[in-house]
């Protein structure tokens, strides 16, 4: 199904024009509500209660939402285009096809809670306070990229907005992630919800060993976790009945319970994350979350996407299971834009997207000295006769080693 049925419509505000009750058409330019159908969205695993049915987003909520995706997929066919014309180098991964999965995260989730991705992350850079020209000049290698062009693009970060980056590595977020669940447990206040910590990894990294240690831990701990598994059904080129015994992956965390989601769906994906931030946040623990999601092109630059699927199952997919499609309906259906309106705010954003590759193009490269920064201790004063570490870190105590200069007492 395209799109969540249309309930009912509320105008909240601006109930008269001009001295009389405005028409249909005139309440689209007033702050509203509307209330979409998500039955059938969501599956769940040893949980006595689940996400609710309903979702009621405002317009201003709808056309955000429908602004950073569209944003996020003129970015990630940007990025495709200056890829093949070379001014791209090294690994891309893009995320065009799963946009519904980051902004209903980003939607669902507090500034303060903590998110690290794995190196398919341009539009979650994006969604926690990056711009195109940041994440386009980022993989351009320029100096007023997101990483000042020393990471690319598998790595991005921006601890202001508690993003842990991306890693490159696969499933070696994750464990990053429980560590970040682990302080927001540590700097709670007792009786209040703590920040969760979600990491997301795919399909292809859903049976790693160091996963589940930190699934374990975590659920030892009760840890305010979540391990979302965006499930694009392909791990790299391998479909996923021919890569894992279970493809159930919302169940795999065994004793930790968890949902399904359909993660083409980006009111599904809001409501689903705030139940999963709810339920983690309150002190019952971690939960597993899978998001089902598709994308549409290959592993990454290298992979076009088409020697392990045919182009009829991408086109299926796109024509009945677009998550941008589904905004642009909820969007009709709640009388909040016309079509017309929504061509006309499309060209806006994709001229704005042109403006900010052109912005970071014209950003220089790195200079050398930059290459430096970032990896030694600036502070080495001494304190207390040795080097100066943070306060908390225990180090070793030597005089307690059986070594000394090499030779064993």
């Amino acid at each position: 199904m395209i799109a969540g049925t249309l309930l009912r419509r509320i105008a909240t505000r601006g109930a008269a024009v001009g001295g009389r009750l405005p028409s249909v058409n005139a309440a689209r330019y007033f702050s509203s509500n509307a209330t979409f159908d998500v039955e059938g969205s969501f599956e769940t695993h040893m949980l006595d209660t689940a996400p609710e049915t309903t979702v009621e987003c405002s317009k201003e909520e709808l056309l955000e939402m429908f602004e950073l995706m569209y944003t996020m997929r003129r970015m990630e066919i940007t990025c495709d285009n200056e890829y093949k014309a070379r001014n791209i180098r090294g690994f891309c991964h893009l995320y065009d096809g799963q946009e519904a999965v980051a902004t209903g995260i980003n939607a669902a989730f507090d500034p303060e809670d903590s998110w690290i991705t794995s190196y398919r992350c341009h539009c979650v850079a994006l969604a926690r306070g990056g711009s195109v020209s940041s994440v386009v000049g980022e993989l351009f290698g320029n100096i007023d990229g997101y990483s000042r062009g020393k990471g690319g693009s598998m790595h991005f970060y921006n601890k202001a907005n508690y993003f842990f980056g991306g890693a490159g590595i696969v499933g070696a977020q994750v464990p990053v992630g429980a560590g970040s669940a682990f302080a927001n447990k540590y700097k709670s206040k007792p009786g209040e919800k703590m920040n969760v910590s979600v990491a997301c990894f795919g399909d292809g990294a859903a049976n790693q060993g160091q996963i589940w240690e930190a699934a374990n831990m975590c659920n030892l701990w009760n840890l305010p976790m979540i391990f979302c598994i965006e499930n694009n059904r392909y791990g790299m080129g391998t479909s996923i009945d021919r890569h894992s015994s279970i493809q159930d992956y919302y169940k795999m965390g065994n004793e930790i319970p968890g949902l399904r989601i359909d993660g083409m769906n980006v009111l599904a994906v809001k409501e689903g994350m705030r139940f999963a931030k709810e339920y983690c946040g309150s002190g019952n623990g971690p939960m597993y979350v899978e998001m089902m999601t598709y994308r549409y092109h290959g592993h990454s630059m290298s992979d076009p996407g088409t020697t392990y699927r045919n182009r009829d199952e991408i086109a299926f997919t796109r024509s009945t299971k677009d998550p941008l499609e589904f905004v642009k309906k909820c969007l009709v259906d709640a009388e909040f834009m016309t079509a017309d309106e929504i061509k006309d705010m499309e060209k806006k954003i994709r001229k704005d997207v042109q403006k900010e590759v052109l912005k970071a193009k014209e950003s220089p490269v790195p200079p050398h000295e930059e290459l430096f920064k970032h990896i030694f201790a600036t502070n080495l004063e001494p304190r207390s006769g040795g080097i100066e570490y943070p306060p908390h870190i225990r180090m070793p105590n030597y005089e307690n080693s059986f070594w000394i200069d090499g030779k064993k007492e």
